[in-house]
């Protein structure tokens, strides 16, 4: 209960803010639709730690690239995991997920979006062009267009 509420006050605090972002192409909702006519189902996957414990930021990490396989992924970072997601940060590894780094390069590669709080950022002091290449200020139209299926909720 305490998640949903950081999330709904997270969302709160950004829904207000206005957005001077395009939208990226790959960022329709019909891309969901696979090449059979199949709607795909989304997982939204939110990760509000980072260094503070790093089992549940490289467990969320993980599970996004394992649900990227064949879900719509959406990855919300806030709290303590926007500190992860500069460009200059350390990376954070433990066996059996390897690094930070590593896992989020391999997110933005496979084009799933990976959204950080501006107001979390603004607390932690980090300007949004010290991100890493590809993560994009979070934006309240991006929660409900990512995917036409069904969307799971996955909290770390």
């Amino acid at each position: 209960m305490k998640h949903l509420f950081i999330l709904l006050l997270g969302l709160g605090l950004f829904a207000c803010q206005p957005s001077n972002q395009s939208t990226p192409e790959g960022d329709n909702p019909s891309d969901s639709i696979t090449a059979a006519g199949t709607i795909r189902d989304g997982a939204f996957i939110h990760i509000s730690h980072g260094s503070d414990d790093p089992h549940r930021l490289l467990m969320g990490l993980s599970m996004a690239r394992r649900m990227a396989e064949d879900k719509d992924v959406l990855v919300y970072m806030d709290i303590e995991a926007v500190k992860v997601l500069t460009a200059s940060a350390s990376p954070i590894a433990m066996e059996p997920f390897g690094s930070h780094l590593e896992i989020l390069q391999g997110l933005l590669d496979a084009e799933v979006t990976v959204m950080a709080c501006p107001a979390c950022l603004q607390v932690a002091g980090i300007s949004p062009d010290l991100l890493i290449p590809g993560i994009r200020l979070a934006e309240k139209e991006a929660f409900f267009g990512f995917t036409e299926g069904r969307i799971i909720s996955i909290d770390y």
